[in-house]
């Protein structure tokens, strides 16, 4: 079902210094873009070292929650799967990802937010 963690995204109310921090421990500033069409809400992808998995800082106060990002082969068909599970809130059903593929939200029974990425 999940395949791997590609990123934990968190929330901080000063992006700009959590970048020049997170930099000062050896990540680099892979990429940035906007949450939301009045430009607001910045994301901003901070790539380990070894290239495999990324610290995403996001500054949008409506969301001051850790999510972690899992890859699934197939997010619709993993939703099919499980949408029938009650104990499992659909934040976001199957939409789709501006960078290709599929994106979805849930929150688990324990509260925890996972965001899955696949096909």
């Amino acid at each position: 079902m999940w395949n791997r963690i590609e990123c934990l995204a968190i929330y901080t109310n000063d992006i700009d210094k959590s970048v020049k921090f997170y930099q000062s421990m050896g990540l680099i500033k892979a990429w940035e873009t906007y949450q939301d069409e009045g430009k607001l809400w910045r994301l901003i992808g901070m790539r380990f070292p070894d290239g495999n998995s990324e610290l995403v800082l996001k500054n949008n106060p409506n969301l001051n929650f850790a999510e972690i990002e899992i890859v699934v082969a197939d997010v619709k068909d993993f939703y099919e799967t499980l949408k029938t599970n009650t104990e499992i809130e659909w934040i976001r059903t199957p939409f789709p990802n501006s960078l290709g593929g599929h994106v979805a939200v849930m929150k688990a029974p324990d509260g925890n937010v996972f965001v899955l990425v696949g096909n």
